[in-house]
């Protein structure tokens, strides 16, 4: 599903700043994996990149057998909108619009009519087990109701793969523990799906960690 060789990041400056110096990685089809490592250390990089929200100085890039490299914009939007769904710490949730609206986003954008997006947007809302919060917006919903908001609108494009920000960071231990386990039921149903956490109970629960420190997989 996603290999990745000799990567290598370097942000510019007057000191430029080498990230990513050489990552060699390769996950498969239905992989649940951790990614960990200390505060610099290339973690949230070599997630962007993963999710095409970055771009590499070096290396290759396959994602599905295909060459992500020198994407226009619209092409790498298309990319991530048919492939990948992202969940974030920040939640990442549009204030002004419902529980609803927020999971439903990501198929506007896909061009998919209102009322189909909609009862789309309606069977993950209830899947996450909040449909009575449908019209909530997310400043009356709880920390563990907003991820669960935002794991829905990742899940609604039903991408072949998630990749999840430090998805536990904000929540209790209780509240992680439930997400978590959200999470593992998406990723029995074949979804791969990539954590990066700082929390070694939540690593635990994956197949897979990779740990990387100084830019490198250690």
């Amino acid at each position: 599903m996603i290999k990745l060789r000799n990567i290598h990041k370097t942000y510019p400056g007057a000191q430029p700043l080498h990230v990513l110096k050489g990552i060699d990685l390769e996950i498969g089809a239905g992989e649940l994996v951790a990614i960990m490592g200390a505060s610099g250390s290339g973690k949230s990089t070599l997630l962007n990149i993963l999710g095409i929200l970055d771009t590499y100085d070096e290396g290759e890039y396959l994602l599905d057998s295909k060459i992500v490299r020198d994407l226009t914009e619209n092409e790498a939007a298309d990319m991530r909108n048919h492939k990948i769904g992202f969940i974030f710490q920040s939640f990442n949730l549009i204030p002004f619009k419902n529980a609803l609206e927020n999971i439903a986003l990501p198929l506007y954008y896909r061009g998919v009519p209102y009322a189909e997006r909609m009862c789309r947007a309606a069977q993950y809302l209830e899947r996450v087990g909040l449909s009575n919060w449908a019209h909530h917006l997310p400043s009356e919903l709880s920390g563990g109701q907003k991820q669960r908001v935002a794991i829905a609108r990742a899940l609604v494009t039903e991408p072949a793969i998630i990749l999840a920000d430090e998805p536990t960071g904000a929540l209790d231990s209780q509240t992680t523990e439930e997400v978590m386990q959200l999470l593992k039921e998406m990723n029995a149903e074949g979804r791969t799906m990539i954590i990066v956490t700082h929390e070694q109970a939540v690593a635990d629960q994956c197949s897979r960690t990779i740990n990387i420190k100084d830019g490198l997989i250690c």
